[in-house]
């Protein structure tokens, strides 16, 4: 993709991020949260897999609307799961830690993309970003399901 194409490249990533942001807050808000997450973790691989074999303009704008829409469907969701799980005291401790490992994070994936691209080229790099997403959704699933169980069977000992 030419550099020409990068404007359009934000246009319909914040355009499809912008008209799927709302809705996928009012679904979170009435269905389980956990539920919206994977849909936005599928729609992130989904968007990995066309970029990584997007051959055309019109292919690669699909994997960008993609994004866009997984950035829709998790941005909003992840600050309304720590605001879910911190206590009122130590609310903005939470959010500040989020937002410090989420950079932290950015910034190493940053690295880690461009030694991949450098190296392997787009496919690798896009291909690498859909395996670490599939792998981060399995293990948050597996931590908040080991919560939910152990949430069970702390109330059970206390009742």
């Amino acid at each position: 993709l030419g550099l020409a194409y990068v404007p359009a490249v934000l246009v319909v990533m914040n355009v499809a991020y912008s008209l799927s942001a709302y809705p996928a807050g009012w679904l979170s808000d009435r269905v389980n949260r956990w539920g919206v997450f994977a849909v936005g973790a599928a729609l992130l691989v989904a968007a990995d897999l066309v970029l990584a074999f997007g051959a055309s303009v019109a292919v690669v704008g699909l994997g960008v609307a993609l994004w866009g829409l997984h950035m829709g469907f998790t941005q909003g969701l992840l600050a309304a799961l720590v605001a879910d799980t911190a206590s009122a005291a130590q609310r903005g401790t939470a959010f500040g830690v989020f937002n410090l490992v989420t950079g932290l994070a950015m910034l190493v994936a940053s690295v880690l993309a461009g030694i991949l691209w450098d190296r392997g080229g787009p496919a690798l790099t896009f291909l690498t970003g859909a395996a670490l997403t599939a792998a981060a959704g399995v293990v948050a699933f597996a931590l908040h399901a080991l919560k939910k169980i152990d949430g069970r069977g702390a109330a059970a000992a206390r009742g």
